[in-house]
């Protein structure tokens, strides 16, 4: 599906623009997602904010709870996952606001991130994407902002065993930027769509998400775009919000690992690809069989643990 469609300003029964449109989308994440709308605190009723939820088909009562608990929020029930990308561009496409965050249901907002992000914005009209600084629950740093992946990310990237067995190798450290501090405002090659705020004029240029991304590499893609446009991609670590990650992927382990993986080859063939045909087999070969390791590693965990509670 085409990326070109940008956010489109309904102007019926509207009095005021918002500043910033929050977009969330959720499934099953209800308790995560109650805590996330909790964390906006008086904003919920402050015009110069509009909060969407976008619901992938959830059955564990996130539309009801938030109905109930959250009236101001404008809820978009979609009866079906339709992908993250796709649910993100629904609320993109509906969206009022002159700032757009993209911002997962298992976050918590820590006290005014969001106005030092949009400030920040404000006073630097050449940042078309930026991100803040992501904590863990225990508030430890997530690395949540990274160069741009190569051939060697397929072996040091975050979850790779080698990562994990030796996590101060250059190459893991050099892609997820830990040869870096990451208490400095610096311009980086891409930030996490767990929390990424862009500009209407920007997706106006480069695009939505690339819908072809159902999940996974669509917040690499969209930040690859926007560089390419002219736009930097900066890290913002003075605004703060707590985020616990994989609680939507951790449902579907299998599901999760195969997207990853479709959507390293599709980014790769989108970006990377120069014809040559010796060299997209051997990606595609490399791709396929990490896909196939830790599918096994995901089935021998979920075994062990069964065998643990049996």
């Amino acid at each position: 599906m085409s990326t070109t469609s940008p956010p489109q300003t309904n102007q019926s029964n509207v009095t005021t623009t918002p500043r910033l449109s929050v977009v969330l989308i959720n499934l099953n994440t209800r308790e995560f997602l109650r805590a996330c709308l909790k964390s906006f605190g008086a904003r919920l009723n402050d015009p110069s904010y509009e909060v969407i939820v976008v619901d992938n088909g959830s059955t564990d009562g996130s539309l009801e709870m938030v109905r109930e608990e959250f009236p101001s929020v404008r809820l978009m029930p979609q009866g079906e996952n339709l992908g993250f990308t796709k649910a993100n561009n629904i609320g993109l496409r509906a969206a009022r606001g002159q700032y757009l965050l993209i911002l997962n249901s298992d976050t918590e907002i820590l006290d005014d991130a969001l106005e030092r992000m949009c400030a920040f914005m404000e006073a630097h009209p050449d940042i078309g994407a930026l991100g803040p600084k992501l904590l863990n629950p225990d508030f430890t740093l997530q690395y949540s902002c990274r160069r741009f992946p190569s051939y060697r990310t397929a072996l040091f990237h975050r979850y790779s065993i080698i990562t994990r067995l030796f996590p101060n190798n250059r190459y893991s450290q050099e892609y997820l930027m830990k040869d870096v501090g990451h208490d400095t405002t610096m311009d980086v090659d891409w930030v996490s769509g767990a929390a990424l705020l862009t500009r209407r004029e920007t997706l106006a240029q480069v695009g939505l998400f690339d819908e072809g991304f159902f999940v996974y590499a669509e917040d690499v893609d969209l930040c690859y775009r926007i560089k390419q446009a002219g736009w930097r991609v900066v890290y913002l670590p003075e605004a703060r919000i707590i985020h616990h990650i994989g609680k939507t992927s951790r449902q579907v382990p299998y599901r999760a690992t195969w997207e990853r993986h479709r959507s390293m080859w599709r980014f790769y063939r989108k970006h990377y690809s120069r014809g040559i045909v010796l060299v997209d087999v051997a990606t595609f070969v490399g791709i396929a069989l990490r896909c196939g390791l830790m599918l096994a590693h995901t089935w021998v965990t979920h075994r062990f643990r069964k065998g643990e509670k049996g």
